[in-house]
């Protein structure tokens, strides 16, 4: 039944694009819902048959159109145009073919272990707090959907300046003038480096964490942070102070991950302070966990956003991809911590970090 339903939508799909234009139809990317219908699916050598033949049937229009330009179009560079524009398509369904693919293992893996987790819950109060994280991240596992239109989103625009830079590049008027051609190769360049940062970001996020929890000083850490964000605070004029840290701050933690969750909020803090503004760090130990506090002076959140912050995607930087914070929620959740933010507009914010003095390794 599955494999009926996907071959229906291969079928459609390119009878509806085939009857729209072919290769340049506006609906290509109606390819992308077989594709991901198997990534959800399928195991991987069922993902790689069906992601190729989806290339393959986009690929069976280059034909007619190498026909037509040939006979039609006096510009031999228009067919190497109508090919690298055909090429970025398929990659892109085999980028989300194998992003989903990844997605979806992860969640069945992800399930499986919550399954087993919940299975235990009543032998300790510790058990319970480790499947109550576990829940927490199979449901934004569960985000599927959301998390490839996301994805889609944030890489139309940088396909789109690859596009307009190849047509550029295939006009006369380009061609006998070097320095646009090397100003689109840039574009181009710059382009591709910013979808490579965005997919790695995604699967930074998209990867299921495993934390090498060893008994280490969160002082420690901590000046060690403040000392490699110290040159983006005095480029922005901001001070960041650490009030003093009360007495030995030793217990079990994963030091790499938490170095990636403290700069994340340090510089989101320094990024919102204005020039002249003081950011505040502050721990405070308690018997079973510790609370670290990252508070600024900035322009703070609106309301209606503080509820979204932590999903994946969401953003108001105008050059922010909205992973940032999503990973930090994940690096806590999988320390069996919690983490919380307190904003008004105009007064600042403080995000509030706890993290138990244990792991369950």
């Amino acid at each position: 039944g599955q494999i009926t339903s996907i071959a229906l939508k291969l079928i459609l799909s390119y009878l509806l694009i085939g009857y729209s234009h072919g290769w340049e139809s506006y609906y290509a990317s109606i390819f992308l819902i077989p594709v991901v219908s198997a990534a959800t699916t399928f195991e991987l050598p069922g993902v790689i048959i069906v992601t190729a033949i989806a290339c393959l049937a986009y690929f069976s229009f280059l034909l007619p159109a190498t026909m037509y330009y040939q006979k039609y179009s006096e510009d031999p560079g228009e067919l190497s145009y109508v090919l690298s524009f055909m090429s970025l398509r398929a990659a892109f369904y085999a980028i989300v073919a194998f992003l989903v693919y990844e997605q979806a293992k992860a969640k069945r893996e992800e399930m499986k272990r919550t399954q087993e987790v919940v299975a235990q819950l009543t032998e300790s109060n510790r058990n319970l707090r480790r499947a109550e994280a576990s829940l927490r991240r199979s449901e934004r596992l569960a985000a599927l959907g959301q998390l490839t239109a996301g994805l889609a989103h944030e890489l139309r625009n940088p396909l789109g300046t690859i596009r307009a830079s190849a047509e550029m590049l295939t006009k006369p008027s380009a061609q006998g003038r070097p320095e646009i051609m090397s100003e689109m190769a840039d574009f181009i360049r710059t382009e591709v480096d910013r979808m490579n940062g965005l997919i790695t970001s995604f699967l930074n996020f998209a990867r299921p964490l495993q934390i090498h929890p060893v008994t280490a000083n969160l002082k420690q850490l901590i000046n060690e942070v403040v000392r490699e964000e110290s040159a983006l605070a005095e480029k922005a004029g901001v001070t960041v102070q650490v009030e003093a840290l009360p007495g030995d701050l030793s217990f079990t933690f994963d030091p790499d991950l938490l170095r990636s969750a403290l700069l994340n909020l340090l510089q989101n803090a320094i990024q919102a302070s204005a020039p002249g503004s003081n950011i505040k760090i502050r721990v405070l130990p308690r018997e079973d966990h510790i609370q670290i506090d990252v508070e600024d002076r900035g322009q703070g959140i609106e309301p209606q956003n503080l509820e979204s912050i932590f999903n994946p995607f969401f953003t108001t930087k105008p050059q922010g991809v909205g992973l940032g914070l999503a990973i930090v929620s994940k690096i806590v959740d999988e320390h069996g911590g919690s983490i919380s933010v307190r904003s008004k507009p105009g007064t600042g914010t403080t995000f509030e970090m706890i993290l138990p003095r244990e792991q369950n390794t």
